[in-house]
């Protein structure tokens, strides 16, 4: 048996070879190969390999259907010709295609980068399909609450009885220490810091990057601590060779010195947990064990890693009573019923998906996820509107190229080929234009967004870019293609052009369409706007002008009563007290109040607020029944203030005077005070009760009106006497009040930029429809100024189907923006009324904006001469 060549390089050699020279060359090799065969066969086939090789140059490569190659060549070449000179012949109208596909484009590119780094928060980490928190709701008399707390010993308990688990882990976040920063110390450097407490299996389940560890575990024991790398290099100015080291940690909850076990990367950007410190949570745990190692207080979060292949519907079903079940056995039956359920949430899906609502989830940042994405594909399609109506509406000067065309045998496949690849280069120009602008614009819309997205070009995002400008290009090119390659020569080589009855209504229908999305987003905007002004003016039930507040913290040589005393003489210090919280949502909470006339399966859940002596009077609080805290009279750890929610929820009469058990501790209520807000308006003002404890660690201080300048820089030196290196990180209590906002206030604005771009795009579309509609014209409107028409007359002529387009789209988009605006309302437990005159005043504004588009372009049709108009006949 012959042996036979590699078989790949001899289908090689016969797929390019010419067929003169195949045969020849073939049986040469062969021989070669089949002599070579006998020596060596390894190198025979080698050598036949790289012989074949060797033939595959321009002398020996047979043509690969050359007139078909030459012919496509060709066809690019004049179509790309074409193009380029109706670019150059008709700039208006390439300009306005430009101005409208660019920047729908470049909202669009912001929006996709917005929404990319939205939807990529947490979804870094290692363990992201297997990795969940367990949250737990807890019955109120409002519904169940959604908490992130858990009983301390939780995490141990579930790794220990449910086999789904892998790894388990409690954590004390940051936000546990009152969203205070803790100061770290060693020698005479001081840092403030944010810290968390974890256990050993936290590092199982997030893939956190340690740079540098010691020999033993990573938290051996109680007073061990992991530092980020970025806080390493500004205690040490390095991250080697730090491992051992002591520092110095002081914080209200906790202090001591611990030594350093391990570095690790800080967390990115895209993490939605930030912290400097991992502690070890023994060491808080062997602090507070009555109330972390009970089934019946909540605290720590829980985080676990399932197993593969877990199902979590199911695991959900086994720990929702696990709780209950546990305490059940503990204590037994006693208020068994105020026992929260558990269940589990996708760890990355918590950024997106935060709200709830009776213990079901509701939304979250995914509302505006979506309603931007839902923005950014309208802005596009607007965009591409424009390039339809702008190339039908030019049609008329291409007849003639269009009729010869097809005389001479063109198919309408190859027009459509044709018009399509101007859509394409047009959009393509525009993404170069939009890249460019999204490129200056960045800066600015991150301080609007509070991002830090920057235009890298990875391969995500240009795949995103070129998919955007392919279905962009698509889109726009697609309605042009169809109706401009379905033309008729005869007609068209006779200037006429053949409309079908729907032809006109597709047109109409895509300007109602532009100017119904432009309309929705205006009326949203006044209605955002609206909302936000009534936040800003509404009685909160306490005054937050001037006060500024700081956390009391570091190195201090005075006593707490010492230091209050001189920060109140400071010249421009109005008032200064203490606060355990904040009015912006962060406080304590309890179902353990116990009241006369108590139903035995009532729970109200109480918010807890402990505030010093004169803090009421500072934030100018009413009181509508009694009185506030005073040193002066009685013992004030053994009274108690309530708001009126409170006191109508447990339904007391004459309140002042009673007793009550607050933790099974014997409380006299000394006042009511008047209902205000505590929290964001998207809640109504919880039952709450107000406690005196002195010295606490948030300083809130009221400053004299005309002397914040002055008095902010006596209070920082007063600060910075008292604790060196420390930085002065001051807040006012408005900001943090604006805070809540910050969502609502970037949707504003960027939906006033929106809505801008959109009905300035949509007076392109207009434009456009209204230069086809003079083209079509033009010799009617030649006929009436010779029958005597006026130019005014023209003018109402022409505007009038204009202007009823737009009213339809006003009696489209007004019913639609009021449904929009009222689901977006119904977030806020305090808000405004849709009032008619958003609505109405919006559409005026669109109205009247259209009768100027479209009188810039009929002024200039009125004004030609008929014998321009007439001069073909």
């Amino acid at each position: 048996m012959k042996p036979s060549p590699p078989h790949r390089a001899l289908r090689f050699l016969r797929w390019f070879c010419r067929e003169d020279y195949i045969e020849e060359i073939e049986g040469d090799l062969t021989e070669v190969f089949e002599k070579q065969y006998e020596q060596s066969q390894a190198k025979a086939r080698r050598k036949f390999t790289w012989s074949v090789i060797r033939y595959f140059r321009p002398g020996f490569i047979k043509s690969f259907n050359t007139s078909y190659s030459t012919n496509t060549i060709a066809m690019f070449r004049h179509n790309f010709l074409l193009t380029f000179r109706n670019f150059k012949r008709y700039k208006g109208s390439f300009f306005i295609n430009l101005i409208g596909l660019s920047t729908g484009l470049a909202c669009a590119l912001l929006i996709y980068l917005w929404v990319n780094d939205e939807v990529h928060m947490d979804k870094f980490l290692k363990n992201d399909e297997r990795l969940y928190q367990v949250k737990q709701n807890i019955p109120t008399a409002d519904g169940p609450l959604t908490t992130d707390g858990t009983p301390g010993l939780l995490a141990r308990t579930l790794i220990d009885e449910m086999p789904e688990i892998e790894y388990a882990s409690s954590a004390i976040t940051s936000s546990w220490f009152d969203a205070q920063n803790g100061v770290i110390s060693i020698g005479d450097t001081h840092f403030k810091a944010k810290a968390q407490m974890v256990e050993e299996d936290y590092f199982n389940i997030f893939s956190w990057n340690i740079i540098h560890r010691g020999k033993d575990r990573l938290l051996p024991d109680k007073y061990a601590v992991l530092i980020s790398d970025e806080l390493a290099t500004r205690l040490f100015q390095r991250t080697e060779n730090i491992i051992g080291k002591t520092i110095t940690w002081k914080h209200e909850d906790f202090e001591g010195e611990f030594h350093i076990t391990g570095v690790f990367e800080k967390p990115p950007a895209n993490s939605s947990t930030q912290f400097d410190l991992l502690f070890n949570y023994e060491f808080m745990l062997e602090k507070d064990a009555d109330n972390l190692e009970h089934w019946g207080n909540s605290g720590p979060c829980t985080y676990l890693l399932v197993k593969a292949g877990t199902n979590i519907e199911a695991l959900n079903d086994k720990i929702r009573d696990f709780r209950k079940t546990k305490y059940k056995a503990l204590v037994g039956t006693k208020y068994l019923e105020h026992i929260g359920t558990l269940f589990l949430q996708r760890y990355s899906d918590q950024y997106l998906y935060d709200h709830y609502e009776n213990g079901v989830q509701s939304g979250g940042r995914i509302m505006y996820v979506k309603l931007f994405s839902i923005i950014a594909v309208f802005l596009l399609i607007i965009g591409a509107i424009n390039f339809m109506n702008l190339s039908t509406a030019r049609a008329s000067r291409r007849m003639s190229e269009i009729g010869i065309k097809k005389t001479v045998g063109a198919s309408r496949k190859a027009l459509m080929f044709q018009f399509l690849g101007e859509s394409m280069l047009m959009t393509l120009l525009s993404s170069m234009v939009a890249i460019l602008i999204v490129a200056l614009l960045l800066p600015e819309f991150n301080a609007i967004t509070g991002k830090q997205i920057e235009l890298s070009f990875s391969k995500e995002v240009i795949s995103s870019i070129l998919a955007i400008t392919l279905i962009t290009g698509l889109f726009s090119g697609s309605y042009p293609a169809l109706f401009l390659s379905r033309l008729r020569p005869i007609s068209t080589l006779k200037g006429k052009m053949d409309f079908s009855t729907g032809e006109p209504w597709i047109r109409k229908g895509l300007v109602v369409f532009q100017f119904v999305i432009s309309l929705i987003l205006i009326v949203s905007v006044l209605v955002v706007y609206q909302q936000i002004e009534f936040i800003q003016t509404k009685n909160l039930g306490y005054n937050k002008d001037n006060i500024m507040s700081f956390v009391r913290e570091g190195q201090q040589d005075t006593g707490a009563e010492a230091f209050m005393n001189e920060l109140k003489n400071i010249p421009g210090v109005v008032q200064a007290s203490t606060f355990g919280h904040d009015l912006v949502g962060d406080y304590g909470g309890t179902g353990a109040v116990v009241w006369e006339g108590k139903k035995p399966d009532q729970r109200i859940n109480f918010g807890n607020l402990e505030m010093d002596y004169d803090l009421i009077e500072m934030l100018e609080i009413e009181m509508v029944a009694g009185r506030s805290f005073s040193k002066e009279l009685g013992s004030n750890r053994t009274q108690i203030i309530f708001n009126e929610a409170a006191i109508a929820a447990m339904g007391l009469e004459d309140p002042i005077g009673k007793t009550i058990k607050l933790w099974g501790q014997e409380r006299e209520i000394i006042g009511v005070a008047k209902n205000f807000h505590f929290e964001s308006f998207y809640e109504k003002v919880k039952p709450c009760f107000i406690q005196c404890y002195p010295d606490l660690q948030n300083i809130l201080v009221k400053i004299k009106a005309g002397m914040e300048k002055e008095t902010l820089t006596r209070i920082e030196d007063f600060y910075q006497k008292h604790n060196k290196e420390l930085p002065f990180d001051y807040r006012f209590l408005d900001e943090d009040y604006q805070a809540l906002y910050a969502a609502e206030q970037r949707v504003s604005a960027l939906s006033k930029y929106f809505a801008g771009i959109a009905i300035l795009v949509s007076c392109l579309g207009l434009f456009g429809l209204v230069a086809f509609t003079a083209e079509r014209r033009l010799k009617e409107i030649g006929i009436r100024k010779v029958l005597g028409s006026s130019e005014l007359g023209i003018i109402k002529l022409l505007s009038g189907d204009f202007t009823r387009m737009v009213l339809v789209a006003i009696a489209i988009a007004l019913p639609l923006s009021y449904l929009v605006t009222r689901e977006w309302l119904k977030n806020f437990a305090y808000r405004i009324d849709l009032a008619w005159w958003f609505f109405i005043s919006a559409g005026i504004m669109v109205l009247l904006i259209a009768w100027v588009t479209v009188g810039i372009q009929t002024i200039k049709v009125a004004r030609i001469s008929p014998t321009e108009c007439l001069k073909d006949e």
